[in-house]
């Protein structure tokens, strides 16, 4: 599961860096990356480009998502230590009283 974990980090900061260097209507964030930079490295089509690469960032991010929360619930649904402890632990037998003895004639 460390390993998913790790994916999925790396996949948000991918995510991240794909979303800033977009280029909004108002010539936001994009423009702090150079504009002309993701034109010479993507081409012309650079706005579909960074679209469809941060889409499918976003589908690998849900999908990892749900599989490490699928894998958590399944790893912790058995009993936890301490109910463990409990079941080893011998209850103590009550002690129950001993039936008086009936008299001898």
């Amino acid at each position: 599961m460390p390993v998913l974990v790790t994916f999925l980090v790396i996949i948000c900061l991918l995510m991240i860096l794909t979303i800033l260097m977009q280029r909004p209507k108002s010539e936001g964030l994009g423009a702090a990356f150079g504009g002309g930079l993701t034109d010479n490295l993507f081409g012309a089509q650079t706005t579909t480009v960074l679209t469809k690469f941060t889409v499918w960032l976003g589908a690998l991010f849900f999908l990892l998502t749900l599989v490490i929360s699928v894998l958590h619930v399944k790893v912790s649904t058995g009993p936890t230590t301490i109910q463990k402890e409990l079941m080893k632990a011998k209850a103590p037998s009550a002690a129950t009283p001993a039936a008086p003895k009936a008299p001898v004639k």
